[in-house]
């Protein structure tokens, strides 16, 4: 069948499923389980209206319980299992063999310097460019441009950066915009520089900074529309300049916001892994926990170590997901 049929029969059989679901579902409920006849009649129409919620969250329910739930509760079963045996409970050797591993101690160590400066730059960046694009009459083309970078996959962004440090011999005309700057400006020879040690971090790190910093620009000029004229002209009107307007009405205004923009951003870098993939694979010390996981797994073949691997990640993401929601929901209140 071609791809396009067979789409599209996916999609009438999926919403004719879930119309069916809800129209006899509500008909069980109403005509059997809850009649609303005879004398409990108003009991059962409000039992009824109890239940009817749950109805329509149950098919959420029930694939979050397959697409999540279960996931994670086989990732920590198979994470205290032998991977490369006979697949036998072993309890948390896993885990104390990864942290006696020279690689996982600098995976960690690269996850918390990316957490330390991704998140900062990319909200900080994306907040000083959403107040100067508002200000200008070509604020929109250049937000447009800033944003651009989102299209575009990880491993996309990550070829496009490549080539800009690209390093050819010396003597060779070089087609890396970065080292040809640098040899312009009289440096001595081109610089392989996803291979320096520590500082080939940030050169990654760029990258996603590269793209999250249109996400953080679009949220955080929204919010900033967002905040009533009122304070501002009486700031303006007490004496107060630019800079004090800024940062003592308009961020403290908007700082729920930039809150949620950098626990987003923060979960996104915990969570990197194409950009060190298609870069540098991991070496010259710029390996990240999600990488280090893809190893174990696929090279390694070691699938315990790789669950491992993964519970680590996720525990260092759940607390993140927690108090962004509690946020959430103390905005709503």
């Amino acid at each position: 069948m071609h791809p396009a049929i067979l789409g599209l029969v996916t999609i009438a059989v999926g919403v004719g499923a879930c119309l069916a679901y809800f129209y006899f579902s509500n008909q069980l409920l109403d005509k059997v389980i809850f009649p609303a006849r005879g004398p409990n009649a108003g009991r059962n129409i409000n039992r009824a209206n109890m239940v009817r919620p749950w109805l329509f969250l149950l098919p959420a329910l029930a694939a979050l319980s397959l697409y999540l739930a279960y996931p994670v509760i086989e990732t920590l079963r198979l994470s205290m299992t032998d991977g490369r045996g006979d697949g036998g409970f072993i309890g948390l050797k896993n885990y104390s063999d990864m942290f006696a591993e020279p690689k996982f101690r600098e995976a960690m160590r690269n996850n918390v310097l990316w957490l330390l400066v991704v998140p900062a730059a990319s909200t900080g960046f994306g907040l000083l460019v959403a107040q100067l694009t508002d200000r200008i009459k070509w604020g929109g083309i250049a937000k447009s441009l800033i944003f651009m970078p989102m299209a575009i996959s990880f491993v996309g962004a990550s070829v496009i950066w490549k080539l800009i440090y690209d390093a050819r011999p010396d003597g060779s005309e070089q087609i890396g915009i970065l080292n040809a700057i640098y040899i312009w400006f009289g440096g001595d020879g081109a610089q392989t520089w996803l291979t320096l040690p520590f500082w080939n971090n940030f050169f990654l790190m760029i990258v996603l900074i590269w793209i999250q910093t249109g996400f953080a620009m679009v949220i955080l000029s929204a919010a900033l529309r967002g905040i009533p004229e009122e304070t501002i002209e009486a700031a303006i009107l007490d004496g107060a300049g630019p800079f004090r307007i800024f940062f003592r009405i308009k961020v403290p205004q908007i700082m729920g916001t930039i809150v949620v923009v950098w626990t987003t951003i923060t979960i996104a870098t915990l969570k990197v892994f194409d950009i060190v993939f298609a870069m540098t694979n991991g070496q010259w010390e710029t390996q990240v926990l999600a990488n280090y996981m893809y190893d174990k797994m696929l090279r390694g073949l070691d699938w315990g170590m790789a669950s491992a691997a993964a519970m680590i990640i996720m525990l260092m993401v759940t607390p993140i997901l927690v108090w962004n929601v509690h946020n959430a929901r103390k905005e709503m209140r």
